[in-house]
């Protein structure tokens, strides 16, 4: 892929970028950005990448920017003041949420190496009616019942035998309850259990049911992490389960233009918060930069319909800040959205251009899963990309992010995503470069995705570095394309809906047209 051209971003030190909050300035709306055209000039890389820095500078001060934390609460005050700052008038909407804060550790040894696996993407603690049992076992890895053709691991205390002292148990979900399975390996002799997930199976589950008397700590890995696992018999295996559970207050920041038609708003939005112990700079820093950037140039514009950003805390968790706002919408309020854009990682180091499946032409949406119109904004956003002359490529529309809410209430939703921790294709990196076989994003949910660099992978970095201009773990060239993607994509919209849900606004249109080849041609004056 031919090398995009270069901007060299100085980024200061943690320590100097931790007054970075209180210095910061906006970009000022500048009048008339009233176009396509106008909006993609004044929505710039260097505007995005200060709100990215500003975002560093509170995870360097508060240790990350996760929902029910200070970092998070620093978070949301600055995309405020950015707001306020550029004549908008925020609302702060506050909620309550379950708050866990997880120290949970998986590792295993082997000669002197030790592989820890992600809380959170490897393995979760089990949960069970009468709590998780917390504490720590090591012990040496024991293979029960494995491969379970039946998946009756550990059904039965016949299936351990006679176990070694200090022994950790893996074994495979299935035949009966989860529970029965941890109580028979504690009754066994184990110091801790490890449950695998189904073959094939990736997902994470946390157990059902009461589980009496157990007190040995107990984890569920997906089957991947299981049979890494298993390849590895009588290795050293530690397994802590450690957390605190509370009530905490979080909140969502929504702030929406001054002019156009109420019946007919265009919302967009990206999770503000950070997984925890992380800066969360990708995920999802770069969305909620985008987004930032793109309402304030878009501050003094007079669009036909009104046009409503958010910023969504504790995604992270589950969703939860877009399921709290979609859940107290009246019937009514639900009915003036026209439609909903979603903007989560759209800085990938190791990207691709990637546009939620709104005609479901992939086939990862059951029928009937997404609500009509939302084939329509997938054509919006294919129409930028041609009107670049670059590639995109459906990303699954399966409501893992925000946009999940809105379409569970037949809200038309549509987005951008470069990528987690799926892999990169061969095909894929030849059309955008990279380094094939490694994750969209190597730092994904880990500390190291940030804009410093700290904790990164030296030599797969080097290698992105190769094809691509890196600041710590953003991607400038996904990013700068991108939120011009964001800011083209937010503005079709304001002016013009018509091919979504068919209604025609008053005024001006710098809508999305009816072909691709008429976005094209509009995108690219």
């Amino acid at each position: 892929m031919p090398k995009t051209i270069r901007r060299t971003w100085a980024i200061a030190t943690a320590a100097a970028l931790s007054g970075a909050v209180a210095l910061a300035s906006p970009a000022y709306a500048a009048p008339n950005n009233n176009s396509v055209a106008k909006i993609t000039k004044a929505v710039t890389l260097e505007g995005v990448m200060e709100h990215l820095e500003a975002f560093q500078a509170i995870a360097h001060e508060y240790g990350d920017r996760a929902a029910g934390r200070p970092g998070y609460a620093a978070s949301v005050d600055y995309v405020v003041s950015q707001l306020e700052a550029a004549g908008y008038t925020p609302e702060v909407q506050a909620f309550e949420f379950d708050y866990f804060d997880e120290n949970n550790v998986l590792t295993r040894t082997v000669g002197g190496t030790t592989t820890s696996y992600v809380d959170g993407d490897d393995f979760v603690r089990n949960e069970f009616d009468t709590g998780s049992p917390e504490g720590t076992a090591t012990g040496s890895l024991v293979l029960v019942d494995l491969p379970s053709p039946d998946n009756t691991s550990g059904c039965t205390a016949a299936d351990f035998g006679v176990l070694p002292p200090d022994s950790v148990v893996l074994l495979q979900r299935g035949g009966c309850g989860f529970a029965v399975k941890a109580v028979n390996a504690q009754a066994a002799g184990a110091e801790a259990v490890i449950i695998r997930n189904n073959p094939g199976d990736d997902s994470l589950v946390g157990m059902i049911g009461e589980a009496p008397g157990l007190t040995i700590p107990a984890v569920f890995v997906t089957y991947s992490a299981g049979v890494d696992l298993a390849s590895t018999p009588g290795a050293t295996v530690t397994v802590t389960v450690d957390y605190d559970q509370e009530v905490r207050t979080t909140w969502n920041v929504l702030a929406e233009t001054a002019d156009g038609n109420d019946d007919n708003t265009v919302m967009a939005g990206a999770h503000l918060d950070s997984v925890q112990d992380g800066a969360g700079i990708n995920d999802n820093g770069s969305g909620s930069a985008g987004l930032l950037e793109t309402a304030i140039q878009m501050q003094k514009t007079k669009p036909n319909n009104t046009v409503r950003f958010a910023w969504w805390g504790a995604e992270e968790s589950g969703l939860l800040g877009s399921e709290h706002y979609v859940g107290a919408l009246s019937e009514d309020e639900v009915d003036d959205i026209a439609l909903y854009l979603n903007f989560d990682m759209i800085g990938s180091p190791n990207y691709m251009f990637g546009i939620y499946d709104g005609d479901n032409s992939g086939g990862t949406a059951a029928p009937g899963f997404i609500p009509e119109g939302s084939a329509q904004i997938e054509d919006v956003f294919e129409g930028f990309y041609d009107s670049r002359g670059l590639p995109s490529q459906d990303s699954e529309f399966s409501g893992r992010s925000d946009y999940g809410p809105f379409i569970a209430v037949g809200i038309p939703a549509g987005g951008l995503f470069t990528g987690a921790e799926v892999k990169k294709t061969a095909a894929e990196a030849a059309l955008y470069g990279g380094v094939i076989g490694a994750s969209y994003d190597p730092c994904y949910h880990q500390p190291c995705d940030n804009l410093t660099g700290a904790g990164q992978d030296e030599a797969l970095y080097d290698a992105l570095r190769e094809d691509y201009d890196l600041v710590g773990n953003i991607n400038t060239f996904a990013l700068d394309v991108n939120a011009d993607a964001v800011a083209a994509a937010v503005m079709t919209f304001a002016f013009d809906t018509s091919t979504v849900n068919g209604v025609s606004s008053p005024g001006k249109s710098h809508g999305s047209g009816k072909s691709l080849d008429a976005m094209k041609e509009r995108f690219a004056q």
